[in-house]
C-alpha cells in the first residue's frame, strides 16, 4: 500500500551502463550507472525513485520499453514477447554525481532470493539497463518535527531524505537492518536522531522498528512521518500513528516496497 504520488518525468526512459559495483556492507550491493542519456535526468534529491528494466534473459531488448510508466505504459510492458522482456523493479537513487555524471544505487542482497538482488551482485561493467523517472514520495507539509521509519529496503530513500533536510530540522529517524553490518553512514542534520535497530533475521519485518516507535517519545508538536519499506512495516508505522498517536493521515506518507513472500514490481 501506499499514498505516494508517482510523477512521470519529462526525461522518460533513460538509458544507462553499469560502470561499477561495490560490495559496501555484507547484504547492500552498489551498483554505478553512466551513460551520455544520463544527462536527461533531472535529480532532484531526497528519496527519488525509479523503475528500473534489468535485462536477465539472453534476449532481453530495451528499445522497445515505453517511455511512462503509467496504466498504458504498463500494458504495452506487458504485451512484449516473453524472453525479451526486461524485469521490472522500483529503487531508490543513493547518490548522483555530474562530473563525471554517475547514479548510484543500492541492492539489498538475500542471497539467491529474488531477481534484481542476484542480478546486482553478478552483473558486469558495460551492461545497458533502462529506468524510468518516478519523482519523489517526500512531500512534507508544515510540521513541528520529522520522524522516518523504514527498514533495509528503505534505508537508501531515508538516507536521501536525511542529506537533503534543511539543516535546522528536528526529528527522529528509526531504521530497522536484519545484521549490524549493514549500517551506512548517514549525512543527518545535528537535531534528528537515529536510532538502528537489529531483528532477528528470521522475524518479520517491522519485528524491532515498529515496538521501538511505540515507545518513542514524541514530546510537544505534531510530526510529518515518512515510512517506507516492507509493506507490513510501512502500514504497520501508518496505523499506530493515526490510530493510537492521533496524528492526521494528511501527516503520514508511507509506502509498501515489498511484500513478504512476494517480489515488488
Amino acid at each position: 500500500m501506499s499514498n505516494i504520488a508517482i510523477t512521470h518525468a519529462a526525461s522518460g526512459l533513460v538509458r544507462a551502463t553499469v560502470v561499477g559495483r561495490q560490495q559496501v556492507s555484507p547484504h547492500v550491493v552498489r551498483i554505478t550507472l553512466g551513460g551520455e542519456e544520463l544527462s536527461r535526468y533531472e535529480y532532484r534529491g531526497f528519496d527519488q525513485w525509479f523503475r528500473l528494466a534489468i535485462p536477465v534473459h539472453a534476449g532481453d531488448r530495451l528499445d522497445n520499453l515505453p517511455h511512462r510508466f503509467g496504466m498504458g505504459g504498463y500494458l504495452k510492458y506487458l504485451s512484449l514477447p516473453k524472453g525479451t522482456r526486461p524485469v521490472i523493479r522500483n529503487y531508490t537513487v543513493r547518490a548522483f554525481r555530474r562530473d563525471p555524471i554517475e547514479l548510484d544505487v543500492d541492492f539489498v542482497v538475500h542471497g539467491s532470493d529474488g531477481v534484481a538482488g542476484p542480478w546486482a551482485v553478478s552483473v558486469e561493467p558495460g551492461t545497458e539497463v533502462g529506468f524510468i523517472d518516478q519523482g519523489c514520495g517526500w512531500a512534507p507539509v508544515h510540521a513541528d518535527w520529522h520522524l522516518l521509519v523504514g527498514d533495509e529496503s528503505g534505508m537508501p530513500a531515508i538516507a536521501g531524505v536525511l542529506r537533503d533536510l534543511a539543516r535546522d530540522a528536528r526529528g527522529h529517524a528509526l531504521i530497522e537492518l536484519f545484521d549490524e553490518r549493514d549500517r551506512q553512514q548517514l549525512d543527518e542534520p545535528a537535531g534528528v536522531t537515529v536510532q538502528w535497530l537489529v531483528r532477528d533475521p528470521t522475524a518479520e519485518p517491522g519485528a524491532a522498528v515498529l515496538p521501538a516507535l511505540r515507545e518513542l517519545d514524541f514530546g510537544d508538536g505534531t510530526p510529518y512521518a515518512f515510512a517506507v519499506g516492507e509493506s507490513a512495516v510501512a502500514t504497520g508505522v501508518r496505523r499506530h500513528l493515526v490510530n493510537d498517536r492521533g496524528v492526521p493521515r494528511s501527516q503520514v506518507t508511507f509506502c509498501g516496497y515489498w511484500k513478504r513472500g512476494r517480489a515488488a514490481g
